[in-house]
């Protein structure tokens, strides 16, 4: 056998080596993917890495692990795929990853290089210019042609993965790279300097100025505050100020649900489309003002908005604003120190900010004239008109199931929901009960998240138990990654309410056209199917589920709780707009 040919028991670093070696300089200790066999250099440098890989089924699948393990450890999620189809796979996962703010580290091979360039060698996998698939939609695209330029191009990606704001970004490396001989040193130090984002002190003066001159003071929180770890300092502000605070479905737990001053998540209410409007000043914080976040733009502020946003793209995109180019924690402890200090310094009767005659909310669907409420009285009366609101529908089943999900969920879990309609209800009506609690798709609106994004919370901590939920048309996305479950022994419960087809979409259609197309959908027993791969299951009722979900959550290892179950949405109030 000729020494230039290594043996099974032989091995010279390569640049699979550099990719895992400056991966775990970098701070990895988990990396997600499937391989393929472009990228077998970089899977096979993982059997000498300390690094942990978990492996999924499916592409798409394994970029939603990846996304909610970053957005639950803040940090970034390393995801390998292979060339062509396997990287196209991931856009879908990396999409969602974008919309969420999740730190996704995607490391894709590539054709040997003699095959770049927009030739058409006939390689396996060739794409014209795989790169160009990314760019609309990752943060970043990194490309290494030698091995070199593996460790450097690995600590940009990361870098800019982790700048504010966070988000997925895309690395390529060809195979032959991947393969050959690296004649460099092992990674032993390597460095990414996530750029910060403070915001500008005349901008903080000129929002505290608004802020503790206004009357009507409101805070809305997005997902950006959730993402930045703002939450501390979001309550400190909401509370100096006494302003009431909304949080949008991304911002979910990003506001404690029971607060005196806490308006939940009642974003596609008209009541609370007031409430916003009606503000003198409205503060928005890590929110673009979507379609989600403004009952379908149907919101037209009143007042003056104060708006902190770390996406540049976003400030200012739907609603004239203060706008605050800044990390949502940076911003919000800034103005708490600002405020603070005018709290500090009030002269004549002191009286605080947000505490003036005309509180928000006072009326039936807006702002009163004179005798307003204190802000939590304004609060508690919004709370108990959208109640009335939904109690007026007839969905008390909807309202049965949601509740004991939350009643078997314990207090310290995650749960991840797929787009189906009882998340729908979760995003308005569900209390996490603690911050970065509840992760869904609904900022790309992808199915398929919540039983693979379960899986990666899941192995960011397996202490505790995770919930996912599906529609039985969004479990069908997923079925394959029960071997995951299995093969990793990860606790993650799937809740799989099973309507016969794309329950919401049968809603929209019907309720649009007067009849559903496309919606109805064959599917399999889903217990016997869990079982099959090894995973307890059973089938419950309304009346059950609460008892035999908390003992599946209790239960080590993964299950699968199947609910029959026709559920409808609350009526839409944007329509009436």
């Amino acid at each position: 056998m000729s020494t230039t040919t290594p043996t099974p028991t032989q091995h010279r670093r390569n640049g699979g080596d550099l990719v895992v070696e400056s991966l775990a300089a970098l701070g990895a200790d988990t990396v997600f993917g499937l391989p393929g066999q472009h990228a077998l250099g970089v899977f096979d440098a993982l059997r000498r890495s300390a690094l942990r890989y978990v492996g999924l089924r499916v592409e798409n699948n394994a970029g939603f692990a990846a996304d909610a393990y970053a957005r639950t450890t803040h940090g970034v999620a390393p995801l390998l795929v292979s060339t062509g189809p396997g990287a196209l796979m991931t856009l879908a996962a990396l999409q969602e990853a974008a919309a969420g703010s999740a730190a996704v580290l995607a490391i894709g091979s590539q054709v040997p290089l003699a095959g770049i360039g927009g030739g058409r060698h006939g390689y396996l996998h060739e794409l014209t210019d795989q790169s160009a698939s990314f760019r609309g939609v990752v943060k970043s695209v990194h490309t290494a042609r030698t091995a070199s330029q593996i460790p450097s191009a690995v600590a940009a990606a990361w870098e800019s993965a982790l700048s504010a704001p966070h988000g997925p970004v895309w690395l390529e490396i060809p195979q032959d790279v991947l393969l050959a001989e690296a004649d460099v040193p092992p990674v032993a130090g390597l460095e990414a300097r996530p750029r910060e984002l403070p915001p500008r002190p005349e901008l903080i003066a000129a929002a505290a100025d608004r802020l503790t001159g206004a009357r009507r003071p409101v805070i809305l929180a997005g997902g950006g505050v959730v993402r930045a770890g703002a939450e501390a300092e979001l309550l400190a502000l909401a509370e100096q100020l006494r302003a009431p605070v909304a949080t949008t479905f991304g911002g979910k737990g990003a506001f404690p649900w029971e607060h005196p001053l806490s308006l939940q998540s009642w974003m596609e209410d008209r009541y609370t489309t007031a409430f916003l409007e009606d503000a003198d000043t409205l503060l928005v914080v890590g929110s673009g003002l979507g379609e989600l976040s403004s009952n379908y733009h149907t919101f037209r502020p009143l007042g003056r908005v104060v708006q902190i946003e770390a996406d540049l793209g976003k400030l200012e995109s739907n609603h004239a604003a203060l706008g605050i180019h800044a990390d949502a924690r940076a911003a919000l402890a800034a103005l708490v120190k600002e405020v603070g200090e005018r709290e500090a310094g009030l002269t004549g009767d002191g009286e605080a900010p947000g505490s003036g005659a005309a509180g928000p909310g006072s009326g039936a669907a807006g702002p009163g004239s004179g005798g307003a409420p204190s802000p939590e009285a304004a609060v508690s009366d919004l709370l108990a008109r959208v109640r009335d609101r939904i109690a007026g529908q007839q969905l008390d089943l909807e309202q049965q199931v949601l509740a004991s999900v939350r009643d078997a969920l314990p207090d310290g879990a995650v749960s991840c929901w797929d787009m189906t309609i009882l998340a729908y209800w979760a995003w308005s009506a569900f209390d996490p009960r603690r911050t970065n609690a509840l992760h869904s798709a609904q900022g790309a609106g992808g199915l398929g998240y919540g039983f693979p994004a379960a899986l990666g919370v899941a192995v960011a901590d397996p202490a505790r138990p995770v919930l996912a939920v599906s529609g039985d048309g969004g479990a069908m996305y997923s079925i394959a990654e029960l071997a995951t479950a299995r093969q990793y022994d990860l606790p993650v419960t799937w809740l799989i309410v099973d309507d016969g087809g794309y329950g919401i979409l049968r809603e929209y259609m019907t309720d649009a056209f007067g009849a559903a197309t496309a919606t109805e959908l064959t599917r399999p027993d889903f217990v016997a199917l869990a079982e099959s791969f090894g995973v307890p299951a059973l089938r419950t009722t309304p009346e059950q589920l609460r008892t035999d979900l908390a003992a599946a959550l209790a239960a080590p290892g993964p299950s699968v709780v199947v609910l029959p179950a026709h559920l409808r949405m609350f009526a839409p109030t944007h329509l009436d707009s």
